[in-house]
């Protein structure tokens, strides 16, 4: 079973994650933060990927912590369950249409974490979220996961239908990337013989 559980306790953040890669997309989240778990949700959902996501957070202080913390907590676990990569297709994207809105999304399990992101929006706040924090946690991610990961917005107007179609193209590229290949009959997915470095 290629499953994680990271249990994480500092002074800004008490977290508890599980996930396993080759679920049916069952979640449990709750971070404090509406929009968030909303968020969260739709990654589960759409990358089948099992996830428990339980945080306690300073959000008397603001939100910067949650955010963060969730992310990295959710790439260490997709790392952890990852083990060596061994069998993994490695690459994945998705077109993700949502309404009047498209995105792009391109994820390469590599090891060697970098954030392309190309994306805005019009408005501060999406619920009670700060939409810069967007942005943040998929650099969050991808720094903890070990993700190349493109993120691009074609267009679009509602930021609400912006933000879940970049997090469902997300989900859908990571479905297709964390996928065991027969064919590679468990190679690690790289001529040097290991991903990273």
């Amino acid at each position: 079973m290629r499953t994680a559980r990271i249990e994480r306790k500092t002074h800004e953040t008490d977290i508890f994650v599980e996930l396993n890669l080759d679920g049916t997309g069952q979640f449990d989240v709750s971070t404090g933060i509406g929009f968030l778990d909303h968020m969260v949700e739709q990654f589960s959902r759409h990358s089948l990927i099992d996830l428990t996501c339980r945080i306690k957070g300073d959000l008397h202080v603001d939100q910067h912590h949650t955010t963060e913390d969730c992310a990295l907590a959710i790439g260490q676990a997709l790392t952890q369950a990852l083990g060596d990569k061994g069998g993994i297709v490695r690459y994945g994207h998705a077109y993700s249409p949502m309404d009047e809105t498209l995105s792009r999304v391109a994820v390469d399990i590599s090891g060697r974490p970098f954030l392309v992101w190309k994306a805005g929006f019009s408005q501060p706040r999406l619920g009670e979220m700060d939409t810069e924090l967007f942005e943040h946690w998929f650099h969050s991610i991808a720094q903890t996961a070990g993700l190349t990961l493109h993120i691009e917005l074609l267009y679009g107007a509602n930021n609400h239908h912006i933000c879940e179609s970049i997090y469902k193209g997300f989900a859908r590229a990571m479905r297709a990337a964390v996928e065991i290949d027969p064919r590679k009959q468990g190679a690690v997915p790289s001529t040097k013989g290991i991903l990273g470095g």
